[in-house]
């Protein structure tokens, strides 16, 4: 069944087209505008895509959500502040994979607990990396990489935007799946390390399809193999790391909404319900689709299944590659 298909049939099947109507007609929730936090600067892909879920899901609750940006930790002060909100349904915000299943592994402490005080609404969309090369490299597959980093043990080179993020995870998850040693070259930024890629000072990078595409698009970059599961339509000749030899390095970068502890189900059903519909609409699906990422949706239980099995995951991979918690 094609995801919209599925979209359409869990609203249906879940009287969604009437909740929004009149699940909180008494209460006339929302009665006020609606506050949503993106624990990342404003312009980001988070931000940009929490702007485009408020929009559709404001009309369709016929109140104004507004974004407002508390970055900064990694997402840890936004994520924070989502948790510790007040319950009432007027504090929502975006929940990210890092400071949802990654950072309880790479900071000392966190001032809230990803399972307990964290609501998950509705898992958004779930976004692939893809392996680039520079456009003149030797390296054609997965394999020529492997076999050169076997040969030269320490010699080759990987960038990323800095140590714990998701480039560098996924490098040091291809490490420890081929059984090589590479250097993670971490640099302050996605973007400088992409540039140091593209002028030859490291071999090859992890970037996130929708930021590596206009690279590879316009032959700058040679992509490698992608880190989902299934191949991307938008790029349908391109392996997956499974189909290379490697199904251990899939890595998907997710978000969704959440809420702080405490939202009541009803709350919490009414705001799935109008998250599910919103991925209906053509122009935010065509968004997401359109930058190679996956459409979310589905139930509360399904995002929270999925931050409780990516939780022990990932923090075994940041043991593995002897990351120390700041």
């Amino acid at each position: 069944m094609e995801r919209r298909d599925f979209l359409q049939a869990m609203l249906a099947a879940s009287g969604a087209s009437l909740a929004a109507g009149n699940l909180f007609a008494q209460d006339k929730y929302p009665s006020k505008p609606i506050t949503w936090i993106c624990p990342y600067a404003a312009g980001g892909s988070a931000d940009n895509r929490a702007r485009q879920m408020a929009k559709v899901m404001g009309i369709a609750l016929g109140q104004p959500i507004i974004i407002d940006n508390k970055s900064g930790a990694g997402g840890n002060i936004g994520t924070e502040f989502i948790a510790k909100a007040r319950a009432d349904g007027y504090t929502l915000g975006m929940g990210n994979f890092a400071p949802l299943a990654v950072n309880h592994a790479l900071f000392k402490k966190l001032n809230f607990n990803p399972l307990t005080d964290i609501v998950p609404i509705m898992l958004i969309e779930k976004g692939p990396l893809i392996l680039t090369v520079r456009n003149d490299s030797p390296f054609k597959t997965v394999k020529d990489i492997v076999t050169a980093a076997k040969a030269s043990p320490g010699k080759l080179s990987y960038g990323s935007g800095g140590i714990g993020g998701t480039h560098h995870l996924s490098g040091a998850l291809f490490e420890s799946a081929a059984g090589i040693d590479m250097i993670h070259a971490p640099y302050k930024s996605g973007s400088a390390a992409a540039t140091d890629l593209l002028g030859g000072q490291v071999q090859m990078m992890f970037e996130q399809m929708y930021v590596a595409m206009p690279g590879v698009q316009s032959g700058r970059m040679r992509a490698i193999a992608i880190t989902s599961k299934a191949r991307n339509p938008l790029l349908p000749n391109l392996p997956t790391m499974g189909e290379s030899g490697y199904p251990a390095v899939e890595v998907l970068n997710w978000q969704g909404l959440v809420g702080p502890k405490g939202l009541s189900p009803d709350l919490v059903k009414l705001l799935n319900a109008t998250a599910n519909k919103a991925l209906l609409d053509k122009d935010l699906s065509e968004k997401i689709l359109g930058q190679g990422n996956e459409l979310g949706g589905g139930t509360p239980e399904q995002f929270a299944a999925l931050i409780k099995a990516e939780m022990p995951r990932w923090a075994k991979i940041v043991k593995d590659a002897k990351i120390e918690p700041e």
